[in-house]
């Protein structure tokens, strides 16, 4: 039985370790490309707007959600992204994360023409590298929350993309936002493995799609 429970701590020991140990390294590798300003932050085309449900539960707004909008809505209208490409779950005829955002962002002023959807954005990890692959992102702003941008950011770089981060605003210390930042946690660990041990591949690709964007917009 001591032996049983040596094993035991020396496995979870090791476990928390790396658990840390590649949030901090994920952590370390976005610090120095995400902005909290328009002010400060560097023009690009195209801004990639990681998609969440706009309601939780009893139809309640996700905030996430808001202020994810909010943040794309003020990096277009000050000139810092010229094109939003949305990605997101389209698990249903019911729930279309995409062409949800797509609305708001419309009714917020943003041109239907001037916002691309990608509808197989199932994880962070699709929308990441299905930008390169089927839109021709190359470089690029991405906008979501800090906890998540940190994970989306490395996921870019990873992949050989040019990418900065918006941080949208996050919600206080509530229980939702703990909730999330816990499942982050692993989560940053499955990107990890993702890039490093399984080279996991988005669920779809599909047809080519590039932006346009004209050279005096």
């Amino acid at each position: 039985m001591k032996t049983i429970l040596y094993i035991f701590i020396i496995v979870t020991f090791i476990a928390i370790v790396l658990l840390l140990g590649i949030n901090y390294y994920i952590g370390s590798v976005a610090k120095d490309k995400i902005y909290t300003s328009v002010d400060n932050i560097p023009a690009n085309s195209v801004g990639l707007l990681l998609g969440t449900a706009k309601y939780i539960r009893k139809g309640k707004i996700n905030y996430f959600y808001k202020y994810r909008i909010d943040a794309t809505v003020e990096l277009f209208k000050s000139g810092k992204i010229k094109a939003v490409l949305v990605s997101g779950d389209n698990a249903t005829r019911y729930y279309n994360e995409p062409a949800r955002m797509r609305a708001d962002l419309i009714k917020r002023g943003i041109p239907k023409d001037k916002i691309y959807l990608d509808f197989a954005g199932f994880r962070t990890l699709d929308s990441i590298m299905r930008a390169k692959e089927i839109f021709d992102v190359k470089k690029v702003t991405i906008i979501t929350q800090k906890f998540h941008l940190e994970r989306a950011i490395f996921l870019a770089l990873a992949n050989n993309i040019d990418a900065i981060g918006y941080e949208a605003k996050s919600l206080p210390n509530t229980k939702a936002a703990f909730r999330m930042k816990i499942r982050e946690y692993l989560a940053r660990v499955k990107a990890f493995l993702d890039v490093y041990v399984l080279h996991t591949t988005p669920k779809f690709f599909g047809k080519f799609e590039k932006i346009k964007i004209k050279e005096n917009e």
